[in-house]
């Protein structure tokens, strides 16, 4: 019998390239979604980039369930038969909420209603979708993060995401290391980086919105911020390997390359696009201009607690318990910008 998979958030850029590599691995995958009758949607979303064993396994064992993470009806029933959970699904705003809890209520509590179910229906492991942002943020960036660190949620320049993610994984590892039993539930957890790589859909979430606003000339020019960025591929891989790895569980593990600018971003996109009618900004953004802008943009006001920092990670953990190989910046911003274009995301110049 085929093991059954719940990935939460089945509509969402990361999970549904889990569901991919998932499927591609020949396990039978549930999905989950706020709203009822997405499974066709999803599917035909996913079929386009599957083998045939794997469109097989799509066809005949996969559907998606409702549920809110807000909410204990229907997580029981999804929950029901998996030997694993993956749960992806966490709130990701593109402006900073009006109060912090409006982020850091569903996100703690919506994860711990997911492993309480799973623990409930007996499931061997979760790997759960964390952050570098629950890693080094609230803290002065002066030094390497790894897997030891934690985002001081008191701390200074920190937002509400932030602490949302700080806060929901601290109470996974609090409620998992509670549970007793011979054979207690298992948590492995994944904190990426900013994560880019191939659209499988017109929707591209906000990870994406980086790229978008340098393609459409968004900014004016570019500001000083860095980031330790992924493709999204690689935290599928990422996360199929910690759910299979036995020496993964009770395991976090950072899920980035190394740090990059924003600047190295939009030079890569000016030489792949540059030649295509693109007017890709490249000249240096003063940080009181983006100060500036941050007034009455929500989605530049997040990434003020980036401005002038970097994001030094350490990802030598994943690389060699996870056998962990990852995609280098150039690849995954060019397969960011190309399927953004092929989904209309954003429209080549005349």
């Amino acid at each position: 019998m085929t093991d059954r998979v719940l990935v939460t958030g089945a509509t969402g850029f990361i999970a549904q390239h889990c569901i991919i590599q998932l499927l591609e691995a020949s396990f039978s995958v549930r999905g989950t979604a706020r709203a009822s009758g997405r499974t066709r949607e999803v599917a035909d979303v996913l079929a386009p980039h599957l083998s045939g064993p794997a469109l097989a396994l799509l066809a005949g064992d996969f559907d998606v369930v409702r549920t809110d993470l807000g909410a204990n009806e229907g997580w029981p029933e999804a929950v029901d038969g998996c030997r694993f959970v993956m749960h992806v699904a966490s709130p990701l705003p593109r402006t900073r909420p009006k109060l912090d809890d409006e982020l850091i209520v569903p996100a703690r509590d919506g994860t711990l209603r997911v492993l309480k179910a799973a623990h409930q229906a007996g499931v061997e492991r979760v790997v759960l979708t964390s952050s570098i942002a629950a890693v080094i943020y609230g803290r002065e960036r002066v030094r390497r993060f790894d897997e030891s660190d934690w985002s001081d949620v008191n701390g200074s320049r920190i937002g509400a995401y932030e602490k949302s993610k700080t806060i929901a994984e601290r109470a996974a590892w609090e409620y998992v290391n509670s549970l007793g039993g011979d054979r207690p539930m298992q948590l492995a957890v994944i904190n990426p980086g900013l994560v880019l790589g191939p659209l499988l859909s017109p929707d591209w979430g906000t990870s994406g919105e980086l790229v978008k606003r340098i393609l459409e000339r968004g900014v004016p020019a570019i500001p000083d911020i860095n980031f330790a960025t992924v493709d999204v591929r690689d935290v599928a891989s990422a996360h199929v390997a910690a759910m299979t790895s036995p020496e993964a569980a009770g395991e976090r593990f950072i899920c980035a390359i190394e740090n990059h600018s924003m600047m190295d971003v939009a030079l890569i996109l000016d030489e792949h696009l540059g030649g295509r009618g693109f007017k890709i900004p490249t000249r240096r953004l003063p940080s009181i201009v983006l100060r500036v802008m941050a007034l009455w943009d929500g989605t530049v006001r997040l990434a003020l607690n980036d401005l002038g920092t970097v994001q030094d990670v350490d990802n030598t953990k994943i690389r060699r318990m996870l056998n962990w190989s990852p995609r280098g910046l150039r690849e995954m911003t060019i397969a960011t910008a190309d399927s953004m274009i092929e989904f209309g995301v954003v429209k080549p110049p005349r």
